[in-house]
């Protein structure tokens, strides 16, 4: 599956995940809506949850901008919005934090949940915490991507967000 993302800029260039991918050839950058193809958006103010019955959408898409500036309105782009299920982020930043994922974490989430664990490792191993990302999450995300749809998935998801509270 090709990856994209459209590349905001506005996060230290050091540290930013989709800059890393980009250098790697591992995902294509887009400076534009216009230039970012039509695909799966992972888009955490989605009404629908990803799951496998996406992964023949065509290209996955993320968007990579700051934290502060990730409000509904920087979502515009053309395609089939969806929202990543509960999930724990590894990065260095938000390490414990549920669903304050990077954009390599973001894409590999969607990855596995489409069955592609290989695609998720392979981006993952350019950041010496990726592993440790699958290891954090490798029940809900092997849960995740044995759902049919976003319906299951969101069940699933309850289970984890009742464990949270």
């Amino acid at each position: 599956m090709d990856l994209h993302v459209r590349y905001e800029g506005d996060d230290d260039p050091k540290k930013c995940t989709a800059k890393k991918l980009d250098r790697f050839d591992l995902a294509a950058l887009h400076r534009s809506d216009r230039a970012t193809p039509y695909g799966v958006v992972l888009n955490p103010h989605a009404e629908k949850a990803l799951s496998p019955a996406d992964k023949d959408s065509g290209a996955l898409v993320a968007l990579d901008c700051s934290w502060e500036s990730a409000g509904e309105a920087m979502f515009s782009l053309p395609g089939e919005h969806r929202a990543l299920p509960y999930l724990v982020a590894a990065n260095p930043v938000n390490f414990g934090r549920p669903m304050q994922l990077t954009t390599v974490e973001a894409l590999a989430a969607a990855l596995v949940i489409f069955g592609a664990k290989e695609h998720a490792e392979e981006i993952l191993s350019k950041f010496n915490w990726g592993h440790t990302f699958l290891e954090l999450n490798e029940e809900p995300l092997r849960r995740y991507s044995e759902c049919e749809d976003s319906t299951e998935i969101i069940e699933i998801q309850q289970e984890y967000l009742d464990r949270a509270e």
